[in-house]
């Protein structure tokens, strides 16, 4: 496919048709009736023997939980999830646990939760034991594994940042390609990875740890597992913090749908970065006031001719977009720092944007891509999948082209695959969102926030029987930790269940900053996740 034209009218043209699409195809979900989720017979609770965990000590100690493979079959295959936790500091004011879940879906809970615990308020830490684990086919149980690592490596390396004609239906082939070998590969684990089983798997957790309930911090996908947990057990939530929401019908139901607002987001937050390096040309250091076109350039230029990085691999210009990708999620804080990379690898120097994915990376975007076909009703049907990425494309001129027409990663490019995926989906969550009966949850949104439009917390809010919106008006993804007012209200409700006032807004994003400030959040790996030191 030859990439679309950014000029006006061709421009309005294709958002005409992507709205008529949007529109069609969210007729065409092809998900069963949002009725009862079925219950099911409790299976056998784990025993967990707690003991050292790999690695330094940091407090924290691990242990391995047996849960049923098929949760229809409670008493048949079991699996390995991996536990961690840390006791609460002052056993005096223990409250009970605090589970975080980082999302991703493909993120490891257990690092998540020793990575994040020291930058907890100190009223969290002292009063909750901290836990984390690791979702089934995630890291240290049962890591899922569709395309291995030189499949993947072949293909990132040979995507471009401008895609040419026939794009499209490279994609397409290797989304079919991707998803025949999960079920070739992955078959016995995939159909029992999606979130109806990660939320018992969570409940049979906190039977284990002899809590009659528990509280919560979900983030990006993180907030999906929690929303399905509480709809399935409404009555074991105390307290629920989901981050950087997703509107659940949307996504599960309607992806297409959901899909377009993903880039459109994407490309928007990109777009008002690459604004602001046209404002402050100095402070940013790309683009010369012109970055737009700057960066369109740039893309061109390093697919004609790639840097080649010290492990031997080629940067193109897709490259360039997958990093950039990640990296705008952090916010207005690091824009200096992207600027100063954008003009680092004009330079072909050293530049945290010149990274290819690594085979760590491929460990994480084998689970996103597996979760999200198990949990997402796609119509089927390469023609359907093709009209719908070619709509995103032209929506999304800055990333869309090597994001939508790449080779199967991050969520905004699940479709090609998805709409080809054969295998059962047995743990699709296909019951009602609203958690009925359960305790107040508190919904985070983002207004500038790239990956989850602010949108979806809205709608979350509005769909739980007892949902609270909490606003950060800022860029970035998720919002905990990156504001002092965000972070007082959150850390008061987990603590103490008292909730930020309707309508409460928070505005106090940390602004742009200098470059040679030390910045959490640059060079931002996929893989591992933690929540930010409050600034």
């Amino acid at each position: 496919m030859q990439t679309p034209s950014t000029g006006a009218p061709r421009g309005r043209l294709a958002l005409c048709t992507s709205l008529a699409l949007i529109a069609a195809t969210a007729l065409l979900g092809g998900a069963p009736g949002a009725g009862a989720a079925t219950p099911l017979a409790d299976p056998p609770v784990p025993v967990l023997s707690w003991g050292p965990c790999d690695g330094p000590a940091d407090g924290f100690e691990c242990a391995t939980a047996r849960v049923p493979l098929d949760h229809h079959a409670p008493t048949g295959r079991t699996i390995p999830l991996a536990v961690t936790r840390r006791p609460a500091a002052d056993p005096a004011r223990r409250t009970g646990v605090l589970v975080l879940h980082p999302g991703g879906p493909g993120n490891s809970g257990v690092d998540f939760a020793r990575g994040s615990h020291d930058a907890l308020p100190a009223a969290l830490r002292d009063s909750f034991d901290v836990v984390g684990y690791d979702m089934r086919g995630v890291g240290r149980s049962g890591q899922v594994e569709c395309w291995n690592d030189a499949r993947y490596t072949a293909a990132v390396d040979a995507a471009r940042g401008v895609p040419g004609p026939g794009a499209l239906r490279t994609a397409l082939a290797q989304g079919r390609d991707f998803a025949d070998a999960c079920r070739e590969r992955a078959g016995e684990l995939v159909p029992f990875i999606g979130t109806a089983s990660n939320a018992r798997d969570l409940d049979l957790l906190r039977r284990a740890l002899g809590e009659e309930t528990l509280s919560f911090y979900g983030r990006s996908f993180g907030s999906y597992v929690g929303t399905v947990y509480a709809s399935l057990f409404p009555r074991r939530v105390r307290a629920m913090a989901l981050d950087g929401a997703y509107d659940p019908h949307l996504y599960a139901d309607l992806p297409y749908a959901y899909d377009t607002a993903q880039f459109v987001a994407l490309d928007a937050a990109v777009g008002r970065f690459l604004d602001w390096c046209a404002a402050e040309a100095e402070l940013c250091g790309f683009g010369e006031g012109r970055p737009r076109q700057a960066f369109e350039r740039l893309k061109r230029d390093l697919d004609a001719d790639p840097v080649i990085t010290p492990s031997g691999r080629p940067a193109s210009g897709h490259t360039l977009a997958y990093r950039l990708m990640f990296n705008i999620n952090s916010g207005r804080v690091v824009w200096p720092y992207l600027g100063q990379a954008l003009k680092s690898a004009r330079e072909r120097r050293s530049s945290f944007l010149l990274s290819p994915p690594s085979p760590g990376t491929f460990d994480f975007l084998n689970v996103n891509l597996a979760v999200e076909c198990v949990d997402r009703a796609y119509p089927t049907g390469r023609p359907l999948a093709g009209t719908v990425v070619s709509a995103n494309v032209a929506l999304s001129p800055l990333l869309g082209p090597p994001i939508g027409l790449g080779p199967p990663t991050y969520d905004h490019n699940h479709a090609p695959t998805c709409a080809q995926w054969s295998a059962p989906r047995p743990s699709r969550f296909e019951g009602s969102y609203r958690a009925a009966g359960s305790a107040p949850i508190l919904v985070l949104g983002t207004t500038g926030d790239p990956d989850t439009p602010y949108r979806d917390a809205v709608a979350l809010a509005g769909t739980l029987e007892n949902g609270r919106l909490l606003t950060f008006a800022a860029e970035g993804h998720t919002a905990y930790n990156r504001s002092a007012c965000v972070s007082a209200l959150v850390t008061d409700y987990l603590a103490t269940l008292a909730l930020p006032a309707r309508g409460t807004v928070c505005a106090d994003e940390a602004p742009p900053e200098p470059v040679g400030l030390r910045v959490p959040g640059v060079e931002v790996d996929e893989t591992r996740d933690v929540i930010p030191f409050p600034r």
